[in-house]
């Protein structure tokens, strides 16, 4: 019973058969083979932006990272959440590569608009003695496993632009947050004024391919330095691209994010129903956070159930769980009994 994690699962029987297809002869190394070069056209595609500049990365963590090393300066800093990925998850890596400071905008997960609009009017008011406003960057779905919905996006990157600052998605599962709002990649993104994205693919059916996105194809140049120079330009690029084009090919990114949140729906549904389970937050996307009472977390530890301590009180715990395209269905019936 694996709900730690969709790092944990398997990746997709299509993606692994593109890559033994892709180690058949000879290909030009770091990006100038053909399969790089259709991964492309269709991550371009997805996203409506047919003069995007797109790069395939081994992490998340290093297309965040390098992202806003593009979008900001040194002087500068990158407003998220206090819960963001960037902050809490990531060793620092946005600040190591931008030379940018992180802001933490409110208190949860989610940035509200009048938040926002007060971090920048605050840094603005410091004048030459502070760090100036660089960028926004919004996690979807949150760490909390909420959604931002199109008006919210919509809301902040106004803002954000009205300020002169550029805006990044940390698309970790991007596409659960397609699904569950029924809207398109280019809606969720460069329509609703984001100027950079993440694309997460490793977490929905990858073995590991991340895909950077620049809507401003004048971005490249810089993009491609930092790459090579921090060491994430890989020499066989070709199999991160085998698998990004397997993953786009038929809308098979959809289909397996639509798979994990229907199981999470489910499964938060009867979670809820539960005595001593609540939900501390609502099951927007593949995330589940549960209030547990110490009796229930006792039956899960003893079970070898695998979840996420998230926070612990006297009487409960949080507990994180995460369902992925592949969990058994078998899994979620057992973890429903064992806490019944």
């Amino acid at each position: 019973m694996h709900f730690a994690s969709d790092n944990a699962g398997i990746a997709h029987p299509t993606v692994i058969q593109a890559i033994v297809e892709a180690n058949e002869g000879y290909a030009l190394g770091y990006g100038q083979d053909d399969l790089t070069k259709a991964a492309v056209a269709q991550v371009r595609a997805a996203f409506e932006a047919p003069e995007a500049a797109v790069y395939f990365l081994p992490t998340g963590t290093a297309a965040n990272a390098l992202a806003l090393a593009c979008l900001t300066r040194p002087y500068e800093t990158i407003f998220c959440a206090p819960m963001a990925h960037i902050q809490e998850d990531e060793c620092g890596a946005p600040e190591f590569f931008s030379g940018a400071k992180l802001t933490l905008v409110g208190t949860e997960d989610k940035i509200t608009p009048k938040a926002l609009r007060a971090a920048i009017d605050q840094c603005v008011t410091r004048g030459f003695q502070g760090v100036r406003p660089g960028a926004l960057s919004l996690s979807q779905v949150t760490e909390f496993g909420q959604v931002y919905t199109l008006d919210e996006i919509r809301a902040l990157t106004e803002i954000a632009h009205k300020a002169g600052i550029p805006t990044h998605m940390d698309g970790a599962r991007f596409a659960h947050a397609c699904v569950a709002l029924g809207v398109s990649a280019a809606e969720m993104s460069r329509q609703s004024g984001i100027d950079a994205v993440s694309f997460g693919a490793t977490k929905n059916g990858c073995l590991g391919v991340e895909a950077m996105v620049l809507f401003d194809p004048a971005r490249a140049d810089e993009l491609e330095a930092r790459r090579k120079r921090g060491g994430h330009l890989l020499s066989k690029q070709r199999f991160l691209s085998a698998q990004m084009l397997a993953y786009l090919i038929d809308d098979l990114w959809l289909t397996l994010a639509s798979q994990a949140n229907v199981k999470a729906a489910a499964l938060a549904k009867q979670l809820s129903e539960i005595d001593g389970v609540s939900l501390a937050y609502p099951c927007e996307a593949n995330m589940i956070f549960a209030h547990f009472s110490r009796p229930k977390w006792d039956t899960i530890k003893v079970s070898g159930a695998k979840v996420t301590l998230v926070s612990e009180e006297s009487d409960q715990v949080m507990l994180r769980l995460v369902c992925d395209w592949a969990l058994p269905e078998d899994d979620i019936e057992r973890f429903l009994k064992l806490l019944r």
